[in-house]
C-alpha cells in the first residue's frame, strides 16, 4: 500500500466540496433507506445524469455514501413498521419489530446504528488493506482473464442469489442479450437493431437502470402499499443499555466478518451477508428458540453484516471491473460515463479517486452513527408521507434525468418500457438484479473472449492452458454443476434412510 497516496486521499475528502457531497450522499442514502420499495440501485440510476456536471471525485463519493447510507435507512422501518425498506434489512424485521413491540424499539435501533459502524470501519480497514494487494495481483489480468472473470460474475449472480435460481438465469440471459443490441464493435454490423438508427449505439445503460429499478420500482410499489396505512412504532430510549451492549458484541463482531467475506462474491452481497449471520446466531446460541420473539443478536448480527458487505463489495468493482451487485452495477456506469476505467490500473491511474473513496468511508460512516439516532424522529415522520405524494415527483425526476443524458425522447420512451417490463418482473417473481449486472458484464465477456480468440488463433482450449482464466474456469465449472451435484447426494441419502415400519392397520387385526 502507497502510504503517501492514502494520506493524501484522506486529505482530498476533507476538502469542503467532498465533505459536503459526503454527506449528501450519506443523507439522501439514509432517506431512500427509510423509503421501502426503491433501494440505494433505484435512486443511484435516477441520479446518474447529475454525475455529468459534478467532479469525478466527488460524484463517487456521494453515489458510494448513497449506497451505504441505505443500509443504516432500511433498518428504521424494519423496526418500526415491519417493512424493510431496503432488501438487506428484510432479516432485521424478525427480531426488531419484536422488540419495538416488547416496547424496545429504541434499544433495537441503538443496537442496530452501533452493530452498522462496527461493521462498516472492520469492512473499511479490510478494503484498504486488501484492495491494492488485489489490484496489484490482477495487473497480471488479460483478455481472457476478463472474459473468465466477467463470465464467472454472471452465474454467480444467477446462482448464489436469493431467489428462483431458474428466474435468475433467464434474467441473466435477457440481460446478455441486450448487450448485443447495436453495432459490432468489431465488424461494424448491426445486431437487433431493427432499421432504428436510436439502437445503432445500443441501448444507454442509465436508461436500462433507470427503467428497471426507478419507474419498475415505483409502479411496483404503488400497488403493494396502496390503501395499506402504516402507523410506526414509538421511539424511547434510544441508547442501549450495557448489558445489551454485552449480550449484542459477539454477534457484531461475526456479521462483520461474515459480511466482509460475503460482500467480495459476486452475487453475495448485503443480503446474503445478512441471512447468513443472522442464521449463524441462531444456529451457535444456547437459546435459538428466542430468535423471532425478539433476540438483540437477531438485530446487531445482520445489521453488522449487510454493512460489512456494502463496503467490501467495492473491492471486486475497483480492483477487478466486476460490480457484485446491482448498486455496484450502477456505480460501474457511473464511472464509466464519467470516463474512469475501473480495474487495476485504477490504483496507478487515479489514486486520487481509488484513496478518495474509500477514505470517504471513514468519514461517512462516522457522520452515519451521530446522524442515524437524532434523525429517527423525522425519518417517523417522513414514513407517514402517502407514496402516491411521493410517486410523482420521483417519476418527475427520472423522466427529465433520462432527458438529459442525450436529450433525446426516445429514451424516455425506452425507459417506460424497461419499467414495465422491471414491473412484470417484479409481479411474476423475477429481480430485475442479475438482468442489470448481465447487461453490465455483457459486453465485457463478448470483448473478452473475442479478443481472446483472436491471440489463440481460434483455438478454445487457449483459456484453460492460461493458469489465471484457467483457475478462473474451473471455478465455474464448479460452481454450474454445484446444483445438480447437490441434488443428486440429496437423493442417495434420501434412498439410504430406511423406510419407517407401516402401522398395522385395525382392520386387518383379526376379531377374537
Amino acid at each position: 500500500m502507497d502510504v503517501n497516496a492514502f494520506l493524501d486521499g484522506f486529505g482530498l475528502v476533507t476538502e469542503p466540496q467532498n465533505l459536503l457531497y459526503c454527506l449528501i450522499g450519506v443523507l439522501i442514502g439514509m432517506l431512500i433507506g427509510v423509503l421501502p420499495g426503491l433501494g440505494p440501485a433505484a435512486t443511484i440510476a435516477i441520479l446518474l445524469p447529475i454525475t455529468y456536471s459534478i467532479d469525478p471525485v466527488s460524484a463517487i463519493i456521494m453515489l458510494a455514501g448513497i449506497y451505504y447510507g441505505a443500509q443504516y435507512g432500511g433498518t428504521i422501518t424494519s423496526v418500526l413498521l415491519r417493512l424493510p425498506g431496503e432488501a438487506s434489512s428484510v432479516v432485521t424485521v424478525f427480531d426488531g419489530f419484536a422488540l419495538a413491540k416488547q416496547g424496545k424499539a429504541g434499544t433495537a435501533l441503538g443496537i442496530a446504528a452501533i452493530g452498522s459502524f462496527v461493521g462498516a470501519t472492520i469492512s473499511i480497514l479490510g478494503l484498504t488493506l486488501v484492495a491494492p494487494l488485489i489490484a496489484g495481483w490482477a495487473l497480471s489480468f488479460g483478455d481472457p482473464e476478463y472474459a473468465a472473470l466477467a463470465l464467472l460474475g454472471v452465474l454467480l449472480v444467477a446462482t448464489i442469489g436469493n431467489g428462483n435460481k431458474l428466474k435468475a438465469m433467464i434474467a441473466a440471459a435477457f440481460g446478455l442479450l441486450l448487450a448485443t443490441i447495436g453495432r459490432d464493435s468489431f465488424s461494424g454490423a448491426e445486431r437487433f437493431t431493427f432499421g432504428s438508427l436510436q439502437l445503432t449505439e445500443g441501448i444507454d445503460f442509465v436508461v436500462v437502470a433507470m427503467g428497471l429499478f426507478g419507474v419498475g420500482e415505483i409502479l411496483y410499489n404503488l400497488e403493494e402499499r396502496h390503501g395499506k396505512p402504516h402507523v410506526p412504532a414509538i421511539v424511547a430510549n434510544i441508547w442501549p443499555s450495557r448489558k445489551d451492549l454485552k449480550q449484542s458484541s459477539g454477534a457484531i463482531g461475526r456479521g462483520s466478518l461474515i459480511g466482509f467475506v460475503l460482500g467480495v462474491l459476486p452475487g453475495g452481497g448485503a443480503v446474503m451477508a445478512s441471512l447468513a449471520a443472522y442464521a449463524t446466531e441462531k444456529r451457535i446460541s444456547k437459546h435459538p428458540e428466542r430468535f423471532g420473539r425478539g433476540a438483540i443478536e437477531g438485530v446487531a448480527a445482520p445489521e453488522s453484516a449487510n454493512n460489512a458487505a456494502a463496503t467490501s463489495s467495492f473491492i471486486p468493482l475497483l480492483t477487478l471491473g466486476i460490480p457484485a451487485n446491482a448498486s455496484m452495477a450502477m456505480l460501474f456506469g457511473a464511472l464509466l460515463i464519467l470516463g474512469i476505467s475501473p480495474g487495476p490500473q485504477l490504483v496507478e491511474e487515479r489514486p486520487d479517486l481509488f484513496w478518495g473513496v474509500i477514505n470517504s468511508m471513514y468519514i461517512g460512516n462516522l457522520i452515519l452513527l451521530v446522524l442515524s439516532i437524532p434523525l429517527v424522529g423525522i425519518f417517523v415522520r417522513i414514513l407517514r408521507v402517502r407514496p402516491a405524494i411521493l410517486a410523482p415527483i420521483t417519476a418527475l425526476i427520472t423522466i427529465l434525468g433520462v432527458y438529459t443524458i442525450n436529450n433525446s425522447t426516445f429514451d424516455i420512451f425506452v425507459m417506460i418500457v424497461f419499467g414495465l417490463i422491471g414491473y412484470l418482473m417484479k409481479k411474476v417473481g423475477f429481480e430485475p438484479g442479475p438482468m442489470v449486472l448481465a447487461f453490465v458484464l455483457g459486453t465485457i465477456v463478448e470483448d473478452g473472449v473475442r479478443r481472446s480468440m483472436l491471440i489463440f488463433d481460434g483455438d478454445p482450449t487457449g483459456f484453460f492452458t492460461r493458469p489465471i482464466s484457467g483457475t478462473i474456469l474451473a471455478a465455474f465449472v464448479l460452481v454450474a454443476l454445484w446444483p445438480a451435484a447437490k441434488a443428486i447426494l440429496g437423493r442417495r441419502k434420501a434412498a439410504t434412510v430406511p423406510a419407517a415400519p407401516a402401522e398395522r392397520d385395525d382392520a386387518d387385526t383379526p376379531t377374537r
